[in-house]
């Protein structure tokens, strides 16, 4: 595969961004037009852009998927146009498509168009899929952050993302977002998740597991013995790309 180290001025967040991208390796028989199914794998709170490089070994289980991967660096915005801060929902779910599929072979369709994510990666994920189940067809949540709408302890982040002393909106809260696409009569995608048992996220995802449910939404769910790590996520990435519909 080929790994690319992209950097580009966005118009969106009016900065530079940096994004990562996996590319498998052209066949010879391959048409030059051809474009790859692509997933959009997005990093947790404390990490960025590099992380999934540096602490698993997705290369190596993407080798022989046939399949592109984006990698965004969105810093601590839960993916989430800020109140104190910067749109990064807008550059995620628009202007980062628009961009990596100009720059890249990346197909356009949404039948081939996936996200996942770790802990806030998991919560953008599921978003993005949820959101806009016109351009996604499936997203993956590992450890996810699923229940932000009670208020986790993040302090600041809270402060920052959302405003001092308000409530998570409908259109960022996964539950209200579940219910809206179950509700709905446009596509619904297939959902991914899993959890350790040992998280500190299992409660969290145990509800939406359970919301999901009731709702009789697509939703493939594992666990098993876990904390919220690099070991449990190592071995869950490639669990992922099994699982897509590539």
């Amino acid at each position: 595969m080929a790994f690319i180290q992209c950097n580009f001025s966005s118009r969106t967040l009016q900065v530079g961004v940096s994004v990562n991208v996996l590319l498998p390796d052209p066949k010879p028989d391959q048409p030059e037009d051809y474009k790859y199914p692509t997933v959009y794998l997005l990093h947790g709170l404390s990490d960025d852009h590099t992380a999934w490089m540096r602490w698993t070994s997705l290369e190596r289980y993407a080798r022989n998927k046939e399949v592109a991967i984006v990698m965004p660096a969105v810093n601590r915005s839960f993916y989430t146009d800020m109140v104190g801060g910067y749109p990064y929902w807008t550059f995620v779910s628009e202007e980062l498509l628009d961009v990596t599929r100009a720059m890249f072979p990346l197909s356009r369709k949404r039948e081939e168009t996936f996200a996942a994510g770790l802990s806030m990666g998991g919560y953008g994920a599921f978003k993005l899929a949820l959101r806009r189940p016109d351009l996604f067809a499936a997203a993956a949540s590992l450890s996810g952050a699923l229940d932000i709408a009670n208020k986790p302890n993040w302090g600041r982040d809270f402060a920052y993302i959302f405003g001092e002393g308000s409530t998570v909106p409908p259109e960022d809260d996964l539950l209200k977002l579940a219910e809206q696409v179950a509700a709905g009569e446009g596509p619904k995608p297939k959902l991914f998740q899993a959890c350790g048992t040992e998280d500190f996220l299992y409660e969290a995802n145990q509800a939406f597991l359970q919301h999901a449910r009731s709702l009789k939404l697509d939703l493939h769910y594992e666990e098993g013995p876990g904390n919220h790590n690099w070991e449990y996520w190592d071995k869950y990435i490639g669990r992922v790309l099994d699982w897509l519909p590539v």
